[in-house]
């Protein structure tokens, strides 16, 4: 019997996640949204199946507004939310996606009690605050996407800035999922092994630094309605594999800090070992004090943004 990954949120990201996710063969896959949207929810997700014979899977997918069908999820993923439109900030979300983000954790806990909770909704990491409050569950079950996508950016923009596979490139970025608290580390960056600051000066360094700061306000101009979504699923896909196949990967997950990097009581990406239990354990790397500082200039923005939820 295949392990049940539930997406809550059947919008252009949660149907991304959901169609990558089904192809893998690894889980059977619950996609849902509200009422109003089951019909296009179903028809989508029948779409999906019928692209089994033909790309090699069998694994199951159901579209549905009804959060039974996700009883005993393995993974739960909150993709629910408004999107963000030019002009706006990620933060400019925080009072409609708060009530969103607390329903579906608190409809989907109900069901699937011991499940680990990916939270995608922005802004980010006040999201995850929010599930986590909402749930109770332990830290290490209620995760942030953000690290992943963002050092995906990171990475492709270096592999851009040298005209290399960005597969060959490696590369870490901290700190919150937003334009001004993202902090790249380009010291933890490299390319088939050789540091990326023997490879490119400072100033073209910094030049990707904003780059990739700015990734997803750059798309979300481009597209003029909507935001990224298809790097921002590949990004969850990453860490529901982790999860559900123990492979204990390092991918950059936003999470509770009790101490970790001199922080206390706030989510903020950093690098965690994913495996069955979740995030299973923070690396705390040896950060220079202007890295640091930056770090906690990020967690001030993310505190900021948190100080205004209501639950």
């Amino acid at each position: 019997m295949r392990p049940k990954v539930s997406i809550i949120g059947a919008g252009a990201t949660g149907a991304t996640m959901a169609q990558r996710l089904v192809e893998t063969n690894l889980c059977d896959v619950v996609m849902l949204d509200i009422p109003e949207r089951e019909n296009p929810t179903k028809g989508k997700a029948l779409d999906m199946l019928q692209a089994g014979p033909l790309v090699g899977f069998s694994a199951r997918v159901i579209g549905t507004s009804d959060y039974k069908e996700t009883a005993n999820s393995q993974i739960v993923v909150i993709t629910a939310g408004i999107p963000r439109k030019p002009g706006m900030s990620r933060e400019d979300l925080i009072n409609t996606n708060t009530k969103i983000v607390r329903s579906c954790a608190e409809q989907a806990a109900k069901h699937s009690p011991n499940a680990i909770f990916i939270i995608f909704s922005n802004p980010l990491d006040a999201m995850v605050y929010v599930a986590h409050r909402v749930t109770q569950f332990p830290k290490e079950r209620v995760i942030g996407q953000g690290g992943a996508l963002d050092s995906a950016r990171w990475r492709t923009f270096i592999a851009m800035e040298l005209g290399v596979s960005a597969e060959d490139v490696q590369g870490l970025v901290l700190g919150g999922h937003t334009d001004v608290g993202m902090v790249p580390l380009p010291r933890y960056s490299s390319v088939a092994g050789i540091p990326l600051t023997d490879l490119l000066d400072a100033q073209r360094i910094a030049k990707i630094v904003d780059r990739a700061r700015k990734g997803g306000t750059e798309i979300v101009q481009l597209l003029g309605e909507g935001s990224a979504y298809y790097a921002p699923s590949a990004a969850v896909i990453e860490m529901v594999k982790s999860i559900l196949l123990d492979k204990k990967r390092i991918i950059p997950s936003s999470v509770l800090l009790q101490g970790e990097y001199g922080l206390r009581d706030i989510f903020l990406g950093v690098p965690v070992v994913l495996g069955a239990r979740g995030a299973e354990k923070i690396i705390e790397l040896k950060l220079t004090p202007d890295e640091l500082a930056q770090l906690h200039k990020a967690a001030e923005i993310v505190r900021e943004t948190v100080s205004k939820v209501q639950l």
